[in-house]
């Protein structure tokens, strides 16, 4: 991504990121709650074009090409926006990522199939899915080592008739190469020997029923493979990608094969991200994709050549200071993603359009100073529309979205956070 220094940031190539569609995106959402009334006034706000997010729905299951997509929910974090996903055709099952979480969803009605993303260590969840043979059986949980095995019998010994509890497991998907690899530091599943180790300590045991794999590719998935202004590294992250795209596809063939033999009998392989549902799909092995992020499109996946998704979250902060003629400062803001801290990590001053974070002050906790040539014309009051750097994560900082359809807000949906939920 270009700099923060720039107001132009993530304008070229993203649907919309024109500065005239910024300044008229503004002017709707500010009509929009205007129109709210008493209801639009709180701010921070977060609101979600659902235009916008539908038609995104509409592209991951277009570019899945009938591979079907299970929604990543770490990405989304609004119960509301999970059930819109999940009733677009093509798009089936939740990739949450917490057990506590797979039974709130299961209990709750949003899905009967859940794969929880992550090893899990908590013991007390585990246990309620064991003694829950409804929800035993519309969970999937995953490992990647023995000692998550031992975690899985004990959740189980604390009861009479336990449920048979379902497992897939997590085999590392970067690039390998002796002596290296290059990717998310996930599994330590790296070979077909260690997945069949494994595999054969699930299906020895009477309790656990192994029913699938995933691989998720991060250096794919998660990095935009054109990088602004940096023409070398686009070229060397592409033919890494691509290496890394060839080299998976042979390791999760050997990697079934093996399993099979051992009497795997796999209903599922989940693979892929945003970022690569079309390699992911396009290997015979994969039976689902998972993506999240780009039903929101934030800011760190305006860089791809493969799509364009439509912005759809955004967070209004009000104005609330005019240091001089040229700066204008916002209440909060400092909603900073995770992962390795960079400028790609702060949240964007979206619209209107000319605004730029500064140098020295960033995003701040409490108050975030914008310059640029849009900042003259803001006053005390106004509303400074921001995007993310990720999804999902933003919700975290409120107790609810406003639905928007053009310039009318068409309800509102409860985050967990707002359900006082907290995986």
């Amino acid at each position: 991504m270009s700099g923060q220094g720039s107001w132009s940031r993530g304008v070229a190539g993203v649907p919309g990121g024109a500065p005239a569609d910024r300044d008229a995106l503004a002017a709707r959402l500010d009509r929009a709650l205007t129109s709210y009334g008493a209801g639009g006034r709180a701010r921070p706000v977060v609101v979600v074009d659902l235009d916008a997010f539908e038609a995104n729905a509409a592209d991951l299951v277009r570019r899945a090409g009938g591979t079907p997509v299970r929604v990543a929910s770490k990405s989304v974090r609004v119960p509301g926006l999970l059930r819109r996903a999940l009733a677009v055709p093509g798009c089936r099952g939740v990739l949450a990522y917490t057990v506590r979480e797979a039974l709130w969803l299961v209990h709750e009605g949003v899905t009967d199939d859940v794969l929880v993303a992550y090893p899990s260590t908590d013991v007390d969840a585990l246990a309620d899915l064991a003694g829950d043979a409804d929800a035993a059986a519309a969970v999937t949980v995953m490992v990647d080592d023995p000692a998550h095995l031992a975690m899985l019998d004990e959740a189980r010994s604390g009861h009479d008739a336990p449920a048979v509890l379902r497992v897939a497991l997590d085999l590392d998907a970067g690039l390998l190469a002796p002596g290296w690899r290059l990717g998310p530091r996930r599994s330590p599943l790296r070979s077909t020997a260690d997945a069949l180790s494994l595999g054969r300590a699930v299906l020895g045991r009477p309790g656990l029923r192994l029913v699938g794999a995933m691989t998720y590719e991060g250096l794919v998935a998660g990095l935009g493979d054109d990088v602004a202004g940096n023409p070398p590294r686009t070229a060397l992250l592409r033919g890494l990608q691509a290496a890394n795209v060839r080299q998976l596809g042979r390791r999760r063939r050997r990697v079934a094969v093996a399993l099979a033999r051992a009497g795997a009998r796999l209903e599922l392989w989940n693979a892929g991200g945003t970022g690569s549902l079309e390699t992911s799909a396009a290997d015979p092995v994969v039976t689902e994709v998972a993506a999240g992020s780009g039903l929101l499109a934030p800011a760190l996946f305006d860089h791809y050549r493969a799509f364009a998704p439509r912005p759809a979250a955004f967070l209004g902060l009000p104005v609330t200071r005019r240091p001089d003629g040229s700066t204008a400062t916002v209440h909060g803001g400092g909603y900073v993603a995770s992962g390795a801290a960079g400028r790609d990590r702060l949240p964007v001053p979206w619209a209107p359009a000319g605004l730029a974070l500064t140098a020295s002050e960033g995003a701040g906790e409490v108050q975030t100073p914008l310059t640029g040539p849009g900042a003259a014309d803001l006053a005390v009051g106004d509303t400074v529309w921001f995007r993310h750097a990720k999804a999902g994560e933003l919700v975290e900082h409120v107790g609810e979205v406003l639905l928007v359809r053009g310039d009318v807000v068409v309800g509102a949906e409860p985050t967990y956070r707002g359900r006082g939920l907290v995986f």
